[in-house]
């Protein structure tokens, strides 16, 4: 998760992994006076089926939210279910067993899922000698001596005769300091991993809180169904509160109608922005395990598993056609199920048979377009994402292209968390991104639709030289049709600010322009103006006009003169000269200001005109306000 370090962080999770019959649940119930195996097969069978749940509170002003999770490896699925979130691991390994197979899986799985910490309970303790105690803690320490964990405490326990349970309590301790928690002030995202009916409460969804907070009362959206859902009330660890904060585990009491249907379930996952979407598609960064055994090839089928959902997905190489142990690559993943991701997200790749973890991935582009392979520029802003913090916004931003990326889209393409104004100013200093109407774009996308503007607005002008001002929809026009809807305003705002555009409502022009008749237009205004003239308030249509001129000439000149006012087109349907039309609007103020109840007789008397010809003038003076229309015929003003 990238973003401001110094942002609000929540509760830590603590997690156990190992091999089954290694004592996880023993030592979880060793710590919290919790059994977390809850259900009647469980305690037939022995083993943890399902994930447990317990609250840690240690007495020095830290807690955890403990997830037990299955060690057999038929419930790999459920363990990296409850795996993923963690903060710190509680490795569990037998003394009188050492290292095995499920031991090597699971570490291999937390180090995919970069988990901060990792401390070593050696269980059974007083079941070896010291001596083979000793061959287990180096077994042990070889296993970790490849991975980030190579410096993690050890401590030999026994739950039997209370041995180490103190110093593990300390070792905790110390690895809750070096881990980081989830950020409280981030968009809120819960996976669902149990969901179930109780009497009064009625359905009950469940899950660790990966980022934000969720309310008592709040509206959320349950995806990938997009169904919405109101938060009745609030539990963490049994406990009624009025929020969950991000690391926390939470019970959410539902409502809505995907509830009542019973459509909700683990996989799902619970927000509260209307940001969030689903995808069939992800673009990552794989990371290939050493020890995976085989190279993956492109097409091949792999399980995927992100938060607690596992779908089935192909993928596509986008740089190679395959990718061996240990070596990483870029990818999309084309999904048969929708996930919902965010740029950063970690996942675990599984062969799809026989089951076996095999690689990692890190998401990069959550709703992606789909790619074949990748060119230097993408591949390097996809490069950058991987990063995190502001090289991820840059990357984001340069993806993106002529779209730009909206502010509320940031956190899930960029996976920033923190104070949006402070990462758009530290982006814009160190990575040329450029904040335009509530969008980021890069420097050189602005720079380059600044050039298109420009050369579109002197084009107009030599195209239309007595036009006196282009039209915004034309410098819209000359972007790419798939660039942001505001980036052509907003640019065309910038360039005025720097005083190398002038804007005008409606219209941009360049700063020393201005529209100018030639000689010969200059003659024919004259002549249409004294055509205008002769006619009075009857004025003359285009078509009457364009008997006496070349009509191509003179719509030019027309709009040339009604834009300074001197002539003006009365509903679309003829031209009359401005001054005869305001002495007909002083005769009416005069001689009708203040009457009522005016029909078009009464107009006539002052102006007399044909019915064909006042009524249109009657509906412009209404547009200007000198004439209103009322129940019963007009009002003048006085």
């Amino acid at each position: 998760m990238n973003g401001d370090r110094g942002a609000p962080r929540g509760g830590l999770i603590l997690g156990t992994a190992g091999h089954i019959d290694h004592g996880k649940t023993a030592l979880v119930r060793a710590l919290t006076g919790v059994d977390t195996d809850r259900l009647a097969e469980e305690k037939r069978r022995g083993i943890t089926i399902e994930l447990g749940f317990a609250r840690y509170e240690t007495g020095l002003g830290t807690s955890f939210g403990i997830v037990d999770v299955p060690g057999h490896e038929g419930f790999v699925r459920t363990m990296v279910a409850g795996a993923t979130g963690m903060d710190i691991v509680l490795l569990v390994v037998a003394a009188d067993e050492g290292v095995m197979p499920q031991t090597r899986e699971h570490l291999a799985i937390v180090q995919l899922l970069e988990v901060d910490a990792v401390v070593v309970a050696l269980t059974k303790a007083d079941l070896v000698e010291a001596e083979w105690m000793e061959l287990v803690r180096e077994e042990v320490e070889e296993l970790l001596a490849a991975t980030p964990y190579a410096d993690s405490p050890i401590v030999p326990t026994s739950v039997a005769s209370g041995t180490g349970i103190a110093e593990l309590k300390e070792a905790l301790l110390v690895a809750a300091a070096q881990a980081g928690g989830q950020p409280v002030d981030d968009l809120a995202r819960l996976p669902i991993d149990r969901v179930f009916t109780i009497e009064g409460a009625g359905t009950v969804a469940t899950g660790t809180l990966w980022s934000g907070r969720i309310e008592s009362g709040a509206t959320v959206r349950i995806l990938p169904l997009d169904a919405g859902a109101r938060v009745r009330a609030v539990e963490v660890h049994g406990i009624g509160v009025g929020e969950a904060l991000a690391g926390q585990r939470a019970a959410l009491a539902l409502t809505g109608a995907a509830v009542r249907r019973g459509l909700v379930g683990r996989g799902d996952v619970l927000v509260t922005d209307r940001s969030w979407s689903s995808s069939m598609m992800l673009t990552v960064s794989m990371q290939m395990h050493p020890e995976s055994g085989a190279p993956v090839e492109h097409g091949q089928r792999l399980r995927v598993h992100l938060g607690t959902v596992e779908v089935m997905a192909r993928v596509a190489l986008l740089e190679a056609d395959r990718i061996a142990p240990g070596e990483s690559a870029l990818a999309q993943l084309r999904l048969e199920e929708a996930v919902v991701a965010r740029a950063g997200d970690l996942l675990v790749l599984r062969c799809y048979s026989p089951p076996r973890t095999i690689a990692g991935a890190q998401v990069l582009e959550p709703t992606p377009p789909k790619r074949k392979r990748v060119s230097p520029s993408i591949g390097d802003a996809l490069g950058d994402i991987s990063q995190g913090d502001l090289r991820a916004v840059a990357g984001a931003v340069a993806l993106a292209g002529w779209e730009g990326v909206d502010m509320g889209l940031l956190a899930l393409r960029a996976g920033w968390v923190g104070a949006h104004d402070h990462a758009v100013e530290l982006a814009a200093a160190e990575h040329g991104v450029r904040l335009l109407d509530g969008a980021l774009f890069g420097r050189h996308i602005a720079s380059r639709g600044e050039r298109l503007i420009l050369a579109a607005t002197e084009a107009h002008h030599r195209r239309r030289p007595l036009e006196a001002g282009v039209p915004l929809s034309v410098l819209r026009a000359a972007l790419p049709p798939h660039a942001h809807g505001s980036l052509a305003d907003s640019l065309a705002r910038e360039l005025a600010d720097r005083g190398e555009l002038v804007v005008e409502g409606t219209t941009a022009r360049i700063p020393t322009f201005e529209a100018k008749l030639s000689s010969a237009q200059g003659d024919m205004a004259r002549a249409l103006l004294d055509a205008l003239g002769e006619v009075g308030l009857e004025g003359l249509t285009s078509a009457e006009l364009a008997e006496r001129r070349s009509w191509a000439e003179a719509a030019d000149v027309l709009a040339f003169l009604a834009e300074r006012a001197q002539v003006r087109l009365i509903a679309d349907t003829f031209w009359v000269a401005a001054d005869a039309l305001d002495r007909a609007t002083e005769r009416i103020e005069d001689e009708l200001g203040g009457c009522e109840g005016l029909g078009p007789t009464d107009f006539r008397s002052v102006l007399p005109l044909s019915r064909r010809r006042l009524i249109p003038i009657l509906e412009h003076l209404d547009a200007l306000g000198v004439t209103e229309r009322g129940e019963v015929g007009r009002r003048v003003r006085r």
